[in-house]
C-alpha cells in the first residue's frame, strides 16, 4: 500500500483492470441495490435489526464501498479495501451496526458485482472482499459489536 508521506508513490490506477473499474463504478446504484437485495433475501431478520432509515444509510454506504473496490480493481491492490474497511469501523460502532451484518454487506457486494465483472475481473474483488470481511470478523469479538446478546450471560456478566 502506498503512502504518500512517506514518500511511496500512489497506487497505480492502470496497473489492474481499469475499464471494469470503470464498469463497476457506472453500475454503483444498480449494484449497491441489488447487494442490500440479495442480505435481505438471505437474511430476513435484517430488515427488523435496522430501520428505514439505518437501511438507506447502508444503501449510501454501499457506493463507498463500491468505489474503493473499483479502485482496488484498478489499481490491482486489495489493501485499498482493507485499509478503508479498518477506517469505516468507528463510524459502524456508533451507528450500533453489528459487524455480521458488515459482513453479510460486503458478500452481497461480491455477489452483485459478479454482473458486471468478467469472470477474469472477478479476482482482485474476491480477495479485497475476503480481506474486508477478515477485518470486520476481527472487530466482531472486540467490546461495543452491535449484536444482540445472549441475555443469561448480561445477567450473569452484570452480577445481578
Amino acid at each position: 500500500m502506498s503512502h504518500p508521506s512517506l514518500g511511496l508513490p500512489p497506487p497505480d490506477l492502470t496497473a489492474g483492470f481499469p475499464a471494469a473499474a470503470a464498469r463497476l463504478r457506472a453500475a454503483g446504484r444498480r449494484v449497491g441495490s441489488r447487494a442490500l437485495e440479495i442480505v435481505l433475501i438471505a437474511d430476513p431478520t435484517f430488515a427488523e435489526r435496522h430501520d428505514e432509515l439505518a437501511l438507506r444509510r447502508l444503501l449510501r454506504d454501499t457506493e463507498v464501498h463500491l468505489d474503493r473496490l473499483a479502485t482496488a480493481l484498478a489499481a490491482n491492490d486489495p489493501g485499498i479495501v482493507r485499509v478503508w474497511a479498518e477506517q469505516i469501523i468507528p463510524v459502524y460502532r456508533r451507528r450500533k451496526v453489528p459487524m455480521g451484518d458488515l459482513i453479510q454487506l460486503a458478500e452481497g457486494l461480491r455477489q452483485a458485482s459478479y454482473a458486471v465483472l468478467a469472470p477474469g475481473e472477478r479476482g482482485p474483488v474476491d480477495e479485497a472482499t475476503d480481506q474486508a470481511v477478515a477485518v470486520f470478523r476481527r472487530q466482531r469479538r472486540i467490546a461495543g459489536d452491535g449484536r444482540r446478546r445472549n441475555r443469561l450471560l448480561e445477567l450473569l456478566y452484570k452480577g445481578a
